[in-house]
């Protein structure tokens, strides 16, 4: 059990899933509002701004497994942009569908085609955007983890929540 917790105070799971659902909403349903807020407003800007800067195919649960298990963590906003990314991009829905010469795996498992949207990120940008999407899933894994054993008002390292004052 975490130290400073109370042995009859349950586990948030409520709050854990709303966190998930959208960052910051389990710390405002447990009363912490600007927590909440801040935290929100955090993984969102870090998410939004992964997607500004990598562009749409920064998020590819696909090509790039290992960092989508880390961009789900901040919720379905993650699932809405490899959507989008599968529907828009890889599709040909924007952007033209070229040709690309076949990998050694693609020959082995027998396929005759492969081919590439010619918005596909492919420069040190995308990469920069997909860890920033990476990095904004990790912290709402933070988020959640916090509104999931938060005691609301408890005392953190010597002060109270919204108190500026420091213990002495």
């Amino acid at each position: 059990m975490a130290p400073g917790r109370h042995d009859e105070q349950p586990l948030n799971f409520g709050a854990a899933i709303a966190g998930w659902v959208f960052p910051g909403l389990g710390q405002i349903l447990l009363g912490e509002r600007r927590r909440g807020f801040l935290a929100m407003a955090g993984v969102l800007l870090l998410f939004v701004g992964g997607l500004f800067i990598g562009g749409l195919d920064a998020v590819d649960k696909d090509e790039d497994r290992l960092w989508f298990i880390g961009q789900a963590a901040a919720g379905p906003i993650a699932f809405a942009a490899a959507y989008g990314n599968d529907m828009l991009i890889k599709s040909g829905r924007f952007g033209e569908l070229v040709p690309t010469p076949l990998s050694q795996q693609q020959m082995m498992m027998g396929a005759t085609e492969s081919k590439v949207s010619t918005l596909k990120g492919l420069a040190h940008a995308n990469e920069f955007g997909t860890l920033f999407c990476f990095l904004a899933g990790l912290m709402n894994l933070i988020v959640v983890l916090d509104a999931f054993v938060r005691v609301p008002g408890e005392t953190v390292y010597g002060r109270r929540d919204g108190d500026p004052r420091r213990a002495s």
